[in-house]
């Protein structure tokens, strides 16, 4: 790894030691013996740092990439490239600051991110990955060393972020993110969840250092959701390379993601209420072997829109999907003694085979649309619940790889089975046809 990784593990531990001792243990040592012990903690959370950062290291054999660490206890990796789905190049604000990058690795039935590789300099994360994919892809022997930087393609330095490589598809206005969130429920509700926090801490009259931190806390916790997708989504990038999408998004952590298209499991498209004015829409992918454990979901490569009109939409759908018109997609309605369950949102769902997709529109708020694949259908469910059965209703699940598929609810019995039929004819009508 980078030398000047120990450095920034160590401010990461600094940090969490100064979280972990309270205000309380300051007022009863002092400010002199608490400094000291800030500094003993942080020392020895930097010397373990170096300590472990000099026996991590990684060795690409083959085709199969092998990551050694530990110092008592050694332990390694080894990660066969033929189930390598992507490697993302992560770099957050510390990381941005002194020109480095950290290496994520998506594999086929991981639970979580593999291996990450905490840090590199960005040209020599740029161009592993680069040789990582090439290998994963092609099958090709590796050579003698990695790529060069200048492999990496233009705009990748020692300090530049990485820029998404091949055919540019649509690039999101900063603009746009923040007037799409200032057309959420949670930026209406903000003026009155600051107002409520604000009143609950003068109502109490105290100023200690508990009640300032705790109405700070609850401050961030009504700020946090909005202003977190604005960060997370700033400088949203989305370009075409072959047969994989490239993006790249972020302010404090930069995320350059690689989406092989032949893992989109399912495209998602949401049209939130408040969007609806400006004829704006989301865009979200379901992709095969991606960890749906992760804590953290930034880490999934869910976004493929974060807000743009409906012609934006058709053409990156139109990229995704070939051959597929968003609003040529049409879908029938549940029958009309389906009310009984849905009183409100029976006319809001609806389901429809299209010559290529399977596709299933829900939400009465929100409205959404699934867009599912023949050839990436993986099992069909015909479910009933009590009340089904009674109106003779049912669901038809297509699921996926990925985990979610779509639903067409509440279909009359009779329907229901012909359309499990023809879902299972087609998925392995495309199926073979993809061989």
């Amino acid at each position: 790894m980078h030398p000047l990784s120990p450095a920034l593990h160590g401010a990461k531990s600094l940090v969490v030691v100064i979280a972990g001792l309270s205000w309380s243990t300051l007022s009863r040592v002092g400010f002199g013996w608490f400094a000291a012990m800030v500094t003993a903690l942080a020392l020895g959370a930097t010397v373990l740092a170096v300590v472990s950062w000099y026996n991590t290291g990684y060795h690409v054999v083959g085709r199969e990439l092998r990551v050694y660490e530990g110092l008592l206890w050694r332990r390694t990796r080894a990660i066969p490239l033929e189930r390598l789905q992507a490697v993302e190049v992560v770099r957050p604000l510390l990381a941005q600051l002194t020109g480095l990058a950290e290496l994520r690795l998506e594999v086929v039935g991981g639970g979580k991110t593999e291996a990450p590789l905490a840090y590199l300099g960005v040209a020599e994360a740029a161009a592993l990955r680069q040789r990582l994919l090439a290998l994963a892809g092609t099958g090709a022997a590796p050579g003698p060393r990695a790529a060069t930087p200048a492999a990496a393609g233009p705009g990748v330095g020692h300090g530049a972020s990485p820029v998404p490589p091949g055919r540019a598809l649509h690039d999101v206005a900063n603009r746009d993110l923040l007037v799409s969130q200032l057309l959420t429920p949670q930026a209406f509700l903000l003026p009155f969840g600051v107002a409520f926090v604000a009143a609950q801490f003068l109502s109490e009259g105290s100023w200690s250092f508990i009640a300032v931190a705790s109405t700070l806390t609850a401050m961030a916790g009504v700020l946090l959701q909005p202003v977190r997708r604005v960060l997370d989504d700033w400088n949203f990038r989305l370009a075409r390379d072959e047969g994989t999408l490239r993006i790249r998004n972020g302010l404090l952590e930069t995320r350059a993601q690689t989406v092989p298209l032949n893992r989109v499991q399912t495209v998602g498209v949401t049209w939130p209420l408040l969007w609806r004015a400006k004829g704006w829409l989301r865009l979200r992918l379901e992709v095969a072997g991606y960890a749906a454990g992760e804590p953290d979901d930034r880490n999934r490569p869910d976004r493929l829109l974060p807000v743009g009109d409906a012609a934006t939409g058709e053409r990156i759908v139109a990229e995704v999907l070939p051959g597929v018109r968003l609003s040529g997609l049409a879908t029938s309605l549940p029958p009309t003694r389906a009310r009984w369950l849905r009183p409100l949102s029976r006319r809001a769902v609806g389901a429809g085979l299209d010559e290529r997709v399977f596709a299933a529109r829900s939400g009465l708020v929100a409205r959404q649309l699934t867009v599912v694949p023949y050839a990436r259908i993986q099992s069909v469910r015909v479910t009933q619940g009590p009340a089904q059965r009674r109106l003779r209703l049912a669901t038809v699940h297509a699921d996926t790889a990925g985990g979610a598929g779509a639903a067409a609810h509440d279909r009359d019995l009779a329907e229901a089975w012909w359309l499990a039929a023809e879902l299972t004819a087609r998925a392995q009508a495309a199926r073979h046809l993809h061989r």
